[in-house]
């Protein structure tokens, strides 16, 4: 990167002084510089190869309980962007949950997360990763064809300065490896893939291994059935799969959703939304975590959370704003997005149960392995779930036989609450979750 932590602060602050100097009751500054290479092959030659540079400057003021905020990727004329900012605090309405964090509560020691590493792959390296991840995918017997591979390294910058005294900044670096394959012809043909992406180049799955699990997977999937409809049935979701019922457990206790009444938890806070027993943690701390910070969109100190404890819905993810608008208090997860200030996660962590995935498919004896999830269909208001699925027949506890052409339908309410996690975390990325089981649904097959 171009600019280190400490030259953005500066340029951030220089902003800042503007920003008062002109008016602004209270002000602050984000600054933030990407900078990203990627390769993609198919068929065993290069194919395309990206490289971008990106700086970006938001500033946000406050004038009463106005607020306003602009964008730009020139800091040339710091003048003209405070005035516009200024200009449209003055006609904004006002918002009584509008400004800064309280100073007490910003981040004043930043812990190390060893977030960044200097490590930079050269294309040729890159190349040389996406080229053997394809070359292993299509050795695997049954795999037709590739559909692409791809390697790719980036870093990230993020500064924050604020007009009550909050200056801090990190660099976050990644490495990623992916590939996708096709198995079969016509309309038997089946698709699948795998990748692997880390803070630390060194901690990457080797390309090999990536493009052996990809064709694997395709193969297995080869000559899928229907079965016929279900109801009361369960359901299997791999680690993959199972990250997106807790990404929708995670938008549903988010500040905003409560805020504006369109989560379907949004009167459980205290009560419990999970099995006794199961516990589900937010934690920023975690070393090379593909979520982690040291602090959040708003310079708070970022901590690690019990969201639910024991299936006991404790709290909701929140910023300043939001905090305020729910008569509580931050706790650390404002999320800068756009111009404006969120509530988000960082690292989730769905604690594992005692069980293997090949226990609990003994155990429930006939139900469905879920490997691919289709569409969107999740209701955020009310919580029913719908949502088309491929992947393995159970029969006697064990694995079958491929099926597609599957749809999972029940309540996220019902869902939650008959989770059963089994053992096997994958603790990778920000999302960190075991396979889940899910009893009580029904299936829409032929």
């Amino acid at each position: 990167m171009s600019l280190s932590p400490e030259q953005l602060i500066d340029t951030a602050s220089k902003i800042l002084d503007v920003a008062r100097r002109k008016g602004a009751d209270a002000a602050d500054v984000v600054v933030s510089e990407g900078v990203s290479n990627g390769v993609s092959v198919r068929d065993g030659k290069r194919e395309n190869a990206k490289a971008s540079e990106n700086r970006g400057f938001s500033l946000r003021v406050f004038k009463g309980a106005r607020v306003a905020s602009v964008s730009t990727n020139d800091d040339s004329d710091v003048d003209t962007l405070v005035e516009r900012a200024l200009a449209m605090a003055a006609v904004s309405p006002e918002d009584p949950y509008a400004g800064l964090a309280e100073p007490g509560r910003l981040a004043r020691d930043f812990p190390d997360l060893d977030l960044y590493d200097a490590t930079d792959p050269s294309p040729e390296t890159l190349a040389e990763r996406a080229l053997a991840a394809e070359e292993a995918a299509l050795q695997v017997k049954g795999v037709s064809k590739s559909s692409g591979a791809g390697a790719s390294r980036g870093e990230v910058g993020f500064v924050l300065v604020t007009s009550d005294g909050f200056s801090g900044g990190y660099r976050r670096s990644y490495s990623s490896v992916s590939v996708s394959v096709v198995a079969g012809e016509g309309a038997a043909m089946q698709r699948d893939h795998d990748y692997d992406a880390r803070t630390y180049d060194s901690d990457l799955e080797s390309p090999e291994e990536i493009g052996r699990t990809a064709g694997e997977r395709t193969v297995a999937r080869l000559g899928p059935k229907q079965v016929a409809t279900r109801r009361n049935a369960a359901v299997l979701f791999e680690p993959r799969m199972a990250a997106s019922l807790v990404g929708s457990l995670a938008g549903a206790i988010t500040g905003s959703s409560v805020a504006r009444k369109t989560s379907f938890l949004r009167d459980r806070l205290g009560k419990q939304v999970l099995k006794k027993g199961l516990n589900l943690i937010d934690d920023p701390t975690i070393r090379r975590g593909s979520g982690s910070q040291p602090f959040d969109g708003e310079g708070v100190a970022s901590d690690r959370l019990m969201m639910i404890e024991d299936g006991i819905l404790q709290q909701w993810f929140l910023s300043t704003a939001l905090g305020r608008e729910l008569g509580l208090e931050t706790n650390g997860r404002g999320a800068r997005s756009g111009n404006s200030v969120a509530a988000s996660g960082t690292n989730l962590v769905l604690e594992p149960g005692a069980k293997s995935p090949q226990e609990l498919m003994t155990e429930i004896g006939t139900g469905l392995y879920v490997t691919e999830l289709i569409g969107h269909g999740v209701d955020m208001v009310t919580g029913e779930y719908s949502r088309g699925a491929s992947g393995y027949w159970i029969e006697n506890g064990e694995i079958t036989y491929p099926v597609s052409q599957m749809t999972i339908a029940g309540n996220l309410k019902d869902m939650f609450l008959a989770m059963t996690p089994a053992s096997d975390i994958d603790r990778r990325y920000s999302i960190a979750t075991p396979s889940i089981l899910v009893e009580g649904v029904t299936l829409a097959g032929s």
